[in-house]
């Protein structure tokens, strides 16, 4: 029989609407999120990032989730409709797209904030008790029972879920808290250039992680008050939050470990180098986002496709993977594949070496290349012979960018302008020779 505990909290979760803003571009990823939304980019050898707080949301017990998309939204909307499409409306769970549709004037989403209250009709119809809003490009497990539980039993207005980092870390880069003994906020800085240190704790700040939850009517009423001032920037941080700390119960919540007591994975893998970081952490041997574990499992969209196949154990041509993921429908034909994350369909000929690397579905690499610390973004084809990761200057030649630690991303596009350089200089050696 349930404990009164997990009582209380599936009756909180079943009264609780989640909104995943989920319309960002994630310029700092460069041509990755060209033809993508931030949310939509792959992670992990076979998910998308906004599978995470989707399955967060499922596992938690809150099944009735709005995501509101906006920035070149087809191939996120059409991921979450095969993955997340299954839900039963007349069972009371739904995952359903909200994307920008000028709902309340002739202005798409102008900011967090706006984004809620444009679906204000829409939540309102789901009758919730309280909103939960979550941001829709982070990496991380979390179970949001024990966030709505804590919010109720403090009586709570909003509550908003942050993080320790370091100082360093924060600057100008995340919302800021300053809290008193309980954990109440007093002050809120949205991107400071000095973050304000925890009490006790010198070179740490708690970082705010974009997610919130909201007594329903009271966040109606903050969107409502926001949306009449034509001063604001239409944003939780800049705006709302510094409004409603003096006046009103704001409280932070502390993201940590339950068992551990320490500090839970969390990733923004918002830059090229904190992107191939994160999935490179996945090919350790122990990784802290345990992507195996059955009691928290993270859900997506699957092709129906054959296992992954290694051919060829010749000395000199051998197919293997060591330390690294591969997906199904994947072929390696007698290459060697380290420290590296192959995603779907991805096709490696004989000769090659692939060191640690990102390799997005549908890839094709040729015969002889070596390719170190790099990023293949989706459906490449990458040429017989070429190196990639091994001559910064050579590989900015080739038009490839390269991050400041030195991966590599090599985009279709980027390949296209390649070969009609190659073509050009084969032309003009011809007409000269």
């Amino acid at each position: 029989m349930p404990s009164y505990a997990n009582r209380y909290i599936s009756s909180l979760t079943r009264d609780t609407y989640a909104l995943i803003l989920a319309g960002g571009r994630g310029s700092r990823l460069h041509e990755l999120t060209d033809w993508r939304a931030k949310p939509a980019v792959y992670f992990g050898g076979k998910h998308r990032i906004i599978d995470f707080p989707l399955s967060n949301c499922i596992n938690s017990g809150v099944r009735r989730v709005g995501i509101a998309t906006q920035y070149k939204s087809h191939s996120l909307i059409r991921h979450v409709n095969r993955a997340w499409g299954h839900f039963k409306k007349e069972l009371g769970e739904s995952v359903e797209i909200l994307p920008a549709s000028q709902r309340n004037g002739d202005e798409w989403y102008c900011g967090t904030a706006d984004a809620v209250f444009q679906n204000m009709d829409i939540i309102r119809h789901e009758l919730p008790k309280y909103v939960m809003i979550l941001s829709g490009d982070h990496v991380y497990r979390m179970d949001y029972g024990a966030l709505l539980a804590e919010h109720v039993q403090k009586g709570a207005d909003m509550t908003v879920c942050c993080l320790e980092v370091p100082v360093e870390e924060a600057a100008d880069t995340f919302g800021v808290m300053t809290v008193d003994e309980k954990n109440r906020v007093c002050r809120f800085d949205e991107k400071p250039s000095i973050p304000s240190s925890v009490p006790g704790k010198p070179g740490t700040c708690l970082a705010s992680m974009g997610n919130y939850v909201f007594n329903t009517e009271f966040l109606f009423e903050q969107l409502k008050k926001d949306a009449e001032n034509e001063g604001s920037g239409r944003d939780f941080g800049h705006d709302i939050i510094p409004a409603i700390i003096e006046e009103h119960s704001v409280y932070a919540f502390p993201f940590r470990d339950p068992m551990q007591d320490g500090q839970p994975y969390w990733r923004d893998v918002g830059t090229l180098d904190s992107f191939w970081e994160a999935n490179m952490e996945l090919v350790m041997p122990e990784p802290q986002l345990d992507l195996y574990d059955p009691t928290w499992p993270i859900w997506t969209y699957q092709e129906q496709l054959p296992p992954a196949k290694f051919i060829f154990d010749d000395e000199d041509r051998r197919g293997m993977a060591v330390d690294s993921t591969v997906s199904g429908g994947c072929i390696v034909s007698g290459s060697v594949v380290r420290k590296s994350l192959l995603f779907s369909n991805v096709h490696v000929r004989s000769f090659c070496e692939i060191d640690q690397s990102v390799i997005l579905p549908g890839a094709l690499i040729n015969r002889h290349c070596k390719i170190k610390r790099a990023i293949i973004d989706r459906s490449c084809e990458i040429p017989a012979g070429l190196e990639i990761g091994y001559d910064r200057k050579a590989d900015e030649e080739n038009g490839f960018r390269v991050s400041k630690k030195g991966i590599v991303l090599v985009t279709r596009d980027m390949l296209t302008e390649l070969a009609k350089k190659l073509e050009r200089q084969a032309h003009e050696n011809k007409k000269f020779a």
